[in-house]
């Protein structure tokens, strides 16, 4: 019940701290909110000091007069901290001793009204300065913290309660005191109700502003949260795809998803097992990383999204989570240039990492799948069943890119078209019915072979 009144309140808190980082950015962010009070500050006793030096002097005596020194006192101690503020950040001892003098000499300030005008301390209570302990609390919120605000509410409430009970014990108070609010606004009478209206207002302004700074502050929190969130979580899954996840509108449930024209590459390394018994685990994983940097690279360019990683195997779609219109061209694009890439690039530790891929376009499935507790966002559907078996096809034919005849044929208008070499017709795992395929490579030249016969079923 306590957490859900505090809640409604001052908002849910993020349930995940906040990294290191950012949290050295808000404080930095802190201190430039601190130098802009500073600048604020220094701008409003400016405005007190031309504000006396303009006015008609009404004082009739030649004593001390207390209103220049605590302008001039509160001048300096404002300069003082602003210049501190652009050495230093200051912490948050300094910053409490800082708010407690800024009110501290502001009712400083107005008490000494009614002596620089000789008239009885009652009158400094109507003096419209006032209105500057609101706007010395509401710079508070500027450093989006709200202990500072009712620090600021709670030190000014405090100080006009003890200017009305200067006023009400001073020379002839008690003998001012009214109940005729005609009587209160037309002379120095002291009506003790308004005096407490004010007392009440400073606390709620200062209470009212301390929790929107707290619902806001505790809302910018969360939003860093999950933006980070969003970040990490492109840095496992595509940009694309963690965009659609953290964007949707709704909660993206088991089997939510959506059907499209699309082309699907599968990637595998050719003998990667013999490489990896070669490395150590620290080598290989350098090995893998060099290559799904620079392949990743290629992918990026061409509109290719990298919807899943599996050990050193890579599933690629175009046009399933990004619009690409000439999705089947650019798939091919990228696994000509794939291995181009990989026949002239020595990765980390020495290694040749040549790439077998197997295309394949047609309408597929593009959503996600599993439990409610554990989705996994993917495409699936006939065509990547068929992509996903032409890619090993590639070790029959001593080749590196075996397409479909629907990916190929989407390749056919173009003037820099590759030269393609028919592979027959294969029936792949799960389907009765043929599938002609072609290959094709980056010097766009045929790739010797032995003729193949119609009919080869894959394992």
């Amino acid at each position: 019940m306590t957490n859900n009144i505090a809640e409604f309140l001052f908002g849910k808190t993020s349930k995940n701290s906040l990294p290191e980082r950012v949290s050295n950015a808000i404080a930095r962010q802190q201190s430039d909110s601190e130098q802009l009070i500073g600048w604020v500050q220094l701008l409003l006793v400016t405005i007190f000091g031309t504000l006396y030096v303009v006015a008609p002097k009404t004082n009739l005596h030649d004593g001390i007069q207390p209103l220049p020194w605590a302008l001039a006192l509160y001048f300096l101690f404002t300069f003082i901290r602003l210049a501190l503020s652009y050495r230093v950040r200051l912490p948050a001892a300094v910053l409490t001793l800082s708010v407690i003098a800024d009110i501290t000499l502001l009712m400083i300030l107005i008490w000494s009204s009614h002596i620089q005008n000789d008239q009885p301390a009652s009158f400094y209570l109507k003096a419209p300065t006032i209105m500057y302990v609101f706007i010395f609390i509401a710079l508070r919120a500027l450093r989006f913290d709200p202990r500072y605000i009712l620090l600021a509410g709670a030190g000014a409430a405090t100080g006009w309660l003890v200017l009305v009970l200067y006023a009400v014990q001073s020379k002839g108070g008690q003998s001012m005191i009214t109940r005729d609010y005609v009587t209160y606004l037309t002379s120095n009478s002291i009506l003790i109700g308004a005096e407490i209206d004010k007392i009440i207002s400073i606390v709620m302004v200062s209470g009212v502003l301390a929790i929107a700074v707290l619902r806001a502050q505790r809302s910018f929190k969360r939003a860093v949260s999950e933006e980070i969130a969003a970040q990490d979580l492109s840095r496992f899954v595509s940009r694309e795809v963690a965009d659609r996840i953290t964007l949707s509108e709704h909660q993206i449930r088991p089997g939510d998803g959506e059907a499209v024209n699309a082309t699907v590459m599968f990637t595998d390394i050719e003998g990667f097992s013999t490489v990896s018994e070669s490395l150590n685990p620290a080598e290989l994983a350098h090995m893998l990383n060099d290559y799904f940097g620079a392949t990743s690279a290629v992918i990026e360019k061409f509109g290719g999204v990298i919807t899943q990683f599996q050990g050193d195997a890579m599933l690629i779609t175009f046009n399933a989570v990004k619009p690409d219109a000439d999705h089947g061209q650019n798939a091919v694009k990228t696994a000509l240039e794939i291995q181009r890439l990989c026949e002239t690039t020595t990765f980390c530790h020495g290694g040749k990492l040549k790439t077998r891929c197997g295309i394949n376009t047609g309408d597929i499935n593009v959503g996600a799948i599993g439990s409610e507790n554990r989705l996994t966002f993917t495409v699936h559907g006939d065509t990547v069943n068929i992509a996903a078996r032409l890619e090993p096809l590639n070790k029959q034919f001593g080749t590196y890119i075996l397409v479909s005849e629907t990916t190929m044929a989407c390749c056919q208008t173009t003037p820099d078209a590759p030269r393609w070499t028919p592979r027959g017709d294969v029936t792949v795992r799960g389907r009765s019915q043929p599938t002609p395929i072609f290959s094709t490579d980056y010097r766009s030249l045929d790739v010797a072979f032995q003729p193949v016969p119609s009919g080869i079923t894959t394992s």
